[in-house]
């Protein structure tokens, strides 16, 4: 495998790594020696150029990911709803007026987080989140045919260490389930990327 495969793995192993690149506050001198010593590679300069390379790339790729996102998401409807639960349950529940899905094992509800469950279902439950908020992003269709969209909104909110409980991306419809004291940052940082 060439230098350049081995180097590119071994950073998209490494996200931390991907992060400080592109946020330019690594030395991509240091950084060659490192990747040099960890995948033992001789040619110290073919390393340093096939760093020097994928941060281009990254920095571009990026750059293009940003715009379309920003292009895409500019002037879409923002929706908030608050007090609400996320559940995840090994059985379907009767609940009414509830998101649900259902993946693989088990089903995902979001609910009116006032609603008591009755023994049976609380039984069934294997994840409950209270005092949760959905951030609903309302888009165009525009969405389905652009790719990086949803990556760049989820790193923005890790970025600003917002959590997200739970995440529907579907049609033109985007939720995004954050504890109650993310709501304010999260509803925010959403605010500023549709406007």
């Amino acid at each position: 495998m060439s230098t350049a495969n081995l180097v590119r793995i071994y950073l998209r192993n490494k996200p931390y790594l991907r992060e400080a690149l592109e946020g330019g506050i690594v030395n991509l001198s240091a950084l060659s020696r490192v990747i040099q010593r960890d995948l033992q590679i001789k040619d110290y300069y073919a390393v340093k150029a096939a760093v020097r390379r994928h941060y281009q790339h990254m920095e571009k790729a990026r750059e293009g990911i940003e715009e379309r996102a920003l292009a895409v998401l500019k002037g879409n409807k923002i929706t908030l709803l608050d007090g609400i639960s996320l559940l995840v349950s090994e059985r379907e529940l009767d609940i009414k007026n509830n998101v649900k899905i259902k993946l693989g094992d088990y089903f995902f509800y979001i609910i009116d987080g006032r609603i008591q469950l009755g023994k049976k279902q609380r039984d069934s439950v294997v994840r409950r989140h209270d005092n949760c908020s959905a951030i609903i992003v309302h888009s165009s269709e525009d969405i389905e045919r652009v790719p990086g969209v949803m990556a760049f909104v989820t790193s923005l909110f890790a970025e600003y260490n917002i959590n997200i409980i739970g995440l529907i991306s579907c049609y033109t419809e985007n939720i995004f389930v954050v504890s109650r004291s993310d709501t304010v940052r999260g509803y925010e940082l959403v605010s500023e990327i549709v406007s």
